[in-house]
């Protein structure tokens, strides 16, 4: 899955983008309003985690231009402000969820999990089932008959991008997109070694490679 952050206090910026790449997701940062709003509109991210108060333009607007060009988004909004007028105007504006500064990381981390689940029901399940693969998203656990597979949160987030469109072809460069983040400019052939790792963990006629296509996670 792929975030982005729009927060002007770096420091803080930084530490949440390292602990949330740390659980697997892709995760983009910038530090203004217009930039915010320009990257949010161009497709691709499956959740914004937007500040309030920031250069530029401020959160209330990112937000309700997005909502207003019909971006559905899930948006996080974060603000050092507190009270039950700021909390109804965020969420006038079309946000889904609010946290008040300072807050428990572990407590971000659960509302952006939420917010990922509901925005997929009716549209994927929490547990994927791809022959004798059971892929637990929200547990981020995978069950092969009675046993555990151990995976790192990296090999997960490929196995997750393959386990949604399970029989289907994946390119290298959509996994890319959603499992590292928009600054990634080392060499794309990562990919590969995560295909491979995942083939030795799961065994290796599971994934399957389309030459020139990308790879396909096989349903039987």
């Amino acid at each position: 899955m792929r975030l982005l952050i729009v927060e002007d206090e770096k420091r803080l910026a930084v530490s949440l983008a390292r602990g949330l790449t740390a659980e697997g997701f892709a995760v983009d940062v910038v530090h203004d309003g217009l930039e915010g709003l320009h990257r949010a509109s161009e497709g691709g991210y499956d959740l914004v985690i937007l500040d309030i108060m920031l250069p530029g333009m401020n959160g209330y607007r990112v937000c309700s231009n997005l909502r207003a060009a019909g971006h559905d988004v899930p948006i996080l909004m974060l603000t050092a402000k507190d009270g039950e007028y700021d909390e109804a105007e965020g969420l006038d504006t079309g946000a889904d969820d609010y946290l008040t500064k300072p807050f428990s990381y572990v407590v971000l981390v659960a509302r952006v999990r939420a917010l990922l689940r509901r925005r997929g029901a009716g549209t994927a399940a929490p547990v994927l089932t791809v022959g004798p693969l059971h892929i637990d998203t929200a547990a981020r656990r995978v069950i092969r008959g009675e046993d555990e597979i151990a995976l790192t949160a990296k090999e997960f987030a490929v196995l997750e991008q393959l386990a949604l469109r399970a029989g289907q072809v994946v390119s290298k460069a959509e996994i890319l997109e959603h499992v590292w983040d928009f600054a990634y400019d080392g060499d794309p052939n990562i990919v590969e070694v995560y295909i491979s790792t995942l083939r030795r963990k799961l065994g290796a006629a599971t994934i399957r490679t389309v030459r020139g296509a990308g790879y396909r996670l096989e349903a039987k």
